[in-house]
């Protein structure tokens, strides 16, 4: 992944030092269960202990053998002596490469969950502060009726809390390895050495294995990261149609010395807010090819090697910047509810429609008819822009209905806004 989207925890967990860390890991542990099983010497699982690894020299090595796991361990049996026969024994690539896989997919999954509890907190911050702010809920776009805007990003909080759920069994669901050899079937690896190899790196095995790990686990990964990053999106694309010179109730932060172009000085752009959308939609290609790689052949092709090196790395990145870039941003998040009051009352009270036809109805007019008659008033305040309650109110068949004061509570804010408490409590915000 390109250095402008990575944070440096997560650049040092993908990084080959660390992949071979984790192969090391996994190579030790697996020899310590040879040891327990009276297989390996404890003289000779002494000096193993002191086995190390350089990224440096599995390259060299990998250059002759076009193979980085031979690589791997050849590399790591030089930094010893003779005991270097016990390196690997049993086992075959894939039981190092897949076991240290979910090793750095757990690492990565608690990065990413830390990031989400920030993130939740913000938000949870920002619906408080806005919990009574009224501003207009928009469907297909347009006008709709009142909201607030804490009430808008309650329902983020309650999203990333499903995420936060969802990345949390995807990433359990990966506490797995296996270390069962060629096929599976334990024929050179018993499965009590598995089983105590996999229990010291806080593993369990997978109950059934080919020579690899199931792919449909790292599918379900992938997926649930490109469910938090369109969630994020979703965010996203609200922030950049709020931050529309036309809307402008709310826009990311814009620093003091930032420039938003090079050619109009004037220009505040929603760009990070534009990248994360851009990123999600990255993070959803992985996710695709993670789904296609479950189909391998019989007990194992390569093909999902190549894709993985690039699709699960990169999505774990990716999304732990997305998600420091978006908590960021709300935290800095500017907020307009004097805009938002004014955008509510820009099309002359045509948001409580729905209102007064309940009024109507309420009050014993036909449905059918008393929603003609509002449509008619509401088609010519669109069009002519007067306004919605002066035309009602000169209807005699509205008069007549309702009375002189009819309009009053229709007209009312206070409908809308009576129940927002509701999800609040629900929430458990207060």
């Amino acid at each position: 992944m390109i250095e402008r989207y990575t944070l440096p925890e997560m650049t040092r967990l993908w990084s080959d030092s660390s992949k071979y860390q984790q192969w090391l890991r996994v190579e030790l542990a697996v020899c310590e269960a040879w040891c327990e099983e009276g297989v390996i010497p404890r003289e000779d699982m002494e000096k193993l202990r002191h086995a190390s690894v350089s990224a440096r020299r599995v390259a060299e090595i990998e250059r002759e053998t076009d193979h980085d796991v031979i690589a791997f361990v050849r590399a790591m049996g030089e930094t010893v002596g003779p005991e270097r026969r016990w390196i690997h024994l049993g086992l075959t690539s894939s039981d190092v490469v897949d076991t240290a896989l979910s090793l750095s997919i757990v690492e990565a999954g608690k990065l990413l969950c830390e990031e989400l509890g920030a993130l939740e907190q913000v938000i949870a911050g920002l619906a408080r502060r806005y919990r009574d702010t009224p501003t207009i809920g928009r469907t297909h776009g347009v006008h709709a009726e009142p909201t607030t805007f804490g009430y808008k990003l309650l329902g983020w909080l309650d999203e990333t809390r499903r995420n936060e759920r969802r990345l949390g069994e995807a990433v359990e669901a990966m506490r797995v390895g296996k270390l069962s050899g060629a096929v599976g079937t334990h024929a050179n690896v018993p499965p009590e050495v598995e089983v105590r190899a996999l229990a010291s790196l806080g593993l369990r095995p997978v109950p059934v294995a080919t020579q690899v790990i199931p792919r449909d686990l790292h599918a379900q990964l992938l997926n649930t990261l490109a469910l938090v990053a369109a969630s994020l999106e979703r965010y996203a694309t609200e922030i950049r149609h709020l931050q529309r010179t036309e809307v402008r109730e709310a826009e990311q932060p814009f620093g003091e010395r930032q420039q938003g172009s090079s050619a109009m000085p004037h220009k505040r752009n929603p760009e990070k807010m534009e990248r994360v959308c851009g990123l999600a939609r990255l993070i959803r290609g992985y996710a695709l090819t993670g789904m296609e790689n479950i189909a391998l052949w019989h007990e194992r092709d390569i093909s999902h090697s190549s894709t993985e090196r690039i699709t699960i790395p990169g999505a774990c990145t990716l999304l732990h910047y997305m998600l420091r870039l978006m908590t960021d941003n709300l935290r800095g998040l500017r907020v307009y509810p004097e805009r938002m009051m004014q955008n509510l009352n820009l099309t002359h009270g045509l948001v409580f429609s729905q209102r007064v036809l309940l009024a109507l109805v309420d009050a014993g007019m036909d449905r059918q008819e008393a929603y003609k008659l509002v449509q008619e008033h509401a088609m010519r305040s669109w069009e002519t822009g007067e306004d919605f309650r002066e035309l009602l109110a000169s209807d005699p068949r509205v008069a007549e209905t309702l009375g002189p004061h009819g309009l009053d509570e229709a007209f009312s804010l206070e409908p809308h806004l009576r129940y927002i408490g509701t999800g609040y409590e629900r929430m458990g915000v207060s």
